[in-house]
């Protein structure tokens, strides 16, 4: 049995929809972690799954309960949660800030809480810091302290929201560590992270979320080596692109052109590449497809961790091949399909849904 089970999970503020219709299944002992853009509704995901953040639809259950208003608070003892901002009482010093909880919600004894609470410190590297404040640590510790009050629960699985996303890049690697152990010990997590070596190393599997629920799911080792989704894609080769559509034989070709060029300027694109980039965008669109097929959809992208470029032009019709037919046309069309080709490191074309395609590889 699933010790996290989600179905139909929806969340919505008035007519803006947040997440909709998210069903997973999270086992014991799985480390897993969130990956996607901002904006996309992981943070939102991981607080609806402990209702602070109340789901507007779909249900949640935990160790096959399913959780509801009532049972909120006792499944809360057994779901831990360490938030971006470490969330601790700047009252009260680091051992108090573990012991409360053990204390007043657990019932430990004062005693045995804080011998708990000494131990767990040494797990995070902070038997020196009992009596310290908050105001007295270093972000990394903070946040360490934060994972340390959460283990003091006892939680059965862990929540953490993007818990190095408000350190200084030289504490990132601390908090990651203590992370790395916890992994290792067998706990159950769920970590919204942007720090992709700890998803690609560390996790069991990874979520990428995209248009409002798990666009994509599966192991580290396939998400970030070969992804099936074009958005996963983009995600992870940190892909940069460029659209323009043709719309009619007398489009803007100045604006297309000067668009690409913008395109390699702010993306450092290297004199040479872009030249090409730019002299095969005018062939094919100015020169080859539009004056035949009246309209025409241009995409160039980049991807810098691959440092690959690829350009392709679509176009409605029956199925032809726009290339090829210019090179045994006339000669100015010879001419502008052997630029084409010169400048190209690979072409392909293909007929998909009702659409001719050429992508261009330089």
């Amino acid at each position: 049995m699933s010790i996290l089970s989600v179905r139909n999970l929806e969340k919505r503020y008035g007519d803006n929809v947040i997440l909709k219709d998210v069903s997973v299944d999270i086992e014991k002992g799985e480390v897993i972690s969130i990956i996607g853009p901002s904006g996309t509704g992981k943070s939102t995901f991981l607080r609806a799954l402990n209702f602070l953040d109340p789901p507007t639809g779909g249900e949640v259950f935990f160790d096959g309960e399913k959780i509801t208003k009532k049972n909120i608070d006792t499944t809360r003892r057994r779901m831990g949660m360490v938030f971006q901002n470490f969330g601790l009482f700047s009252h009260l010093s680091v051992m108090d800030n573990l012991t409360a909880g053990q204390r007043k919600l657990l019932k430990i004894p004062k005693k045995e809480a804080e011998e708990k609470s000494l131990e767990l410190l040494k797990t995070v590297g902070l038997s020196e810091r009992a009596k310290f404040f908050p105001r007295q640590l270093s972000g990394g510790q903070k946040q360490r302290v934060a994972i340390a009050r959460c283990l003091a629960m006892s939680p059965e699985i862990i929540l953490f929201d993007e818990p190095t996303s408000a350190l200084d890049p030289t504490m990132v690697s601390e908090v990651m560590a203590v992370m790395r152990s916890l992994a290792k010990s067998g706990m159950t997590m769920l970590v919204v992270t942007h720090e992709m070596s700890f998803a690609r190393d560390v996790s069991n599997r990874v979520l990428y979320m995209d248009e409002g629920g798990i666009y994509e799911d599966g192991k580290p080792s396939d998400i970030f080596t070969s992804p099936q989704k074009p958005k996963t894609q983009a995600f992870v080769y940190n892909i940069r692109t460029f659209e323009y559509k043709a719309e009619s034989r007398d489009f803007d070709y100045v604006e297309m052109l000067g668009g690409v060029e913008n395109f390699c300027f702010r993306h450092a694109i290297e004199k040479s590449i872009a030249n090409k980039l730019q002299a095969l965008a005018e062939e094919l669109v100015i020169n080859i497809i539009t004056p035949v097929y009246g309209e025409c959809a241009l995409n160039l992208s980049f991807s810098e961790k691959l440092g690959t470029y690829e350009l392709s032009a679509s176009y409605g019709g029956e199925q032809s091949n726009a290339l090829e037919a210019a090179a045994c046309g006339g000669e100015d069309l010879g001419i502008a399909a052997a630029i084409v080709k010169s400048n190209a490191g690979s072409l392909r074309y293909e007929y998909v849904g009702g659409r001719n395609l050429i992508l261009v590889g330089v």
